[in-house]
């Protein structure tokens, strides 16, 4: 006889996995129609560059790395982010105190609030944004309370309509620039703000850094760059959109000396750290030139401008992003962001995301990957045109 097994109570606490959901989706619309075009995920489309495949193929016959290594990880990859920091952005970090090895930052998202939030707690999460942060704040039980990022403020929170009593009861802050989903960049009179902000309310910053370096209009700021951004908060790093090595799964947690060690030490009891090859592959691709990264990122500029191009053709008036690897569309006049993803999936076998599902304030646009060619791109716009919706 089967046993009744209790599920913890936290498990009905979780969001519906958004990203699960439409990778479901994906996946059984592609079976039923073989014309069908995915730009919905995020998931890249070019491989990791040989050369960091090489290394990890030549550090994976290094017998040391078959045994145990330390648990934080090894020094060499902490060196290594620390003198990429300081070549790319002018900034210090120390490396044994500054720098968490995790095995990608979606990991460290929940950790992170594992840390730092109490049952009840609130925290702030960027709305539109990515939908994990809710993730780790419901595992906590903690409470999520939306910033809004609107298009007249250039998609970025407007700490002062938040007003001090929210501020106050803050226990943490997600921020995400270049951002997905909305493709906005920060600049650093806006960090500076938030230094200001953070210190004043006493309130944990998390800069979710995935992006990096893929902005069109120079290079993003970093976090870190701002003059007492250490003291209120960390910045994550990943290897996964940069380099292509999202299935690697290896990130950072850099900065404030405080935050690192508390996510240390949970990981103690968690992880044994990442496999020494895919360390020793991680330092190689961020000691190179940055030349494959510099590529990509042009790859990406040229895909934004043909999807915008298109957009205009067909009377369809977006903005272009100016950095990660999606733009974000208004949806026509007349319909939700659910009905017109259903629309497009329908009649034009075009996978896009709703809005909505990053947050209530997502509600009205769709999301949309720079991640095929510039052939597909032209044919996904050009079926929506074809639907005489502009």
């Amino acid at each position: 006889m089967a046993m009744d097994i209790q599920q913890a109570k936290m498990m009905e606490q979780l969001p519906s996995q958004f990203f699960a959901k439409l990778v479901n989706k994906a996946q059984r619309l592609a079976q039923e129609h073989n014309d069908l075009i995915n730009l919905g995920q995020g998931n890249h489309d070019q491989p990791t560059p040989a050369f960091i495949v090489e290394a990890l193929r030549e550090a994976s016959s290094e017998p040391q790395f078959h045994r145990y290594g330390p648990f934080r990880g090894y020094p060499f990859l902490k060196e290594a982010i620390a003198a990429y920091y300081k070549q790319q952005y002018g900034v210090e970090l120390d490396p044994e105190t500054e720098v968490a090895i995790v095995p990608g930052t979606k990991t460290a998202i929940v950790e992170l609030c594992q840390c730092l939030l109490n049952k009840g707690d609130m925290a702030l999460v960027p709305d539109p944004g990515y939908p994990d942060y809710l993730s780790g704040i419901a595992i906590t039980g903690a409470i999520a309370k939306p910033m809004p990022l609107l298009r007249n403020n250039r998609f970025l929170p407007d700490y002062h309509e938040l007003g001090s009593d929210v501020l106050d009861k803050a226990k943490m802050m997600f921020l995400n620039y270049p951002n997905n989903p909305t493709g906005a960049t920060a600049d650093a009179r806006f960090f500076a703000d938030t230094v200001a902000v953070a210190r004043s309310h006493c309130i944990p910053v998390i800069h979710d850094f995935a992006y990096g370096a893929i902005g069109f209009n120079g290079t993003p700021c970093s976090f870190l760059q701002q003059e007492g951004a250490k003291d209120v908060g960390v910045e994550l790093f990943t290897m996964s959109k940069l380099y292509n090595m999202a299935g690697w799964r290896v990130g950072f947690v850099l900065g404030n000396k405080e935050i690192v060690a508390m996510l240390e030490e949970l990981q103690d009891h968690y992880h044994c750290s990442l496999f020494g090859g895919l360390q020793a592959a991680s330092a190689c691709a961020l000691q190179s030139d940055q030349s494959s990264v510099h590529e990509l990122v042009g790859l990406y500029k040229e895909r934004s401008e043909a999807l915008w191009e298109a957009a205009q053709e067909i009377g369809w008036q977006v903005e272009q992003p100016s950095g990660s690897f999606f733009a974000w569309f208004p949806v026509p006049k007349g319909y939700t962001s659910e009905e017109f993803s259903e629309l497009l999936l329908d009649k034009a076998h075009l996978v896009v995301a709703p809005g909505n599902g990053f947050g209530q304030y997502g509600e009205g646009y769709v999301r949309i990957g720079l991640l095929a060619d510039k052939t597909t791109l032209r044919e996904a716009i050009a079926r929506v045109g074809n639907l005489n919706l502009f």
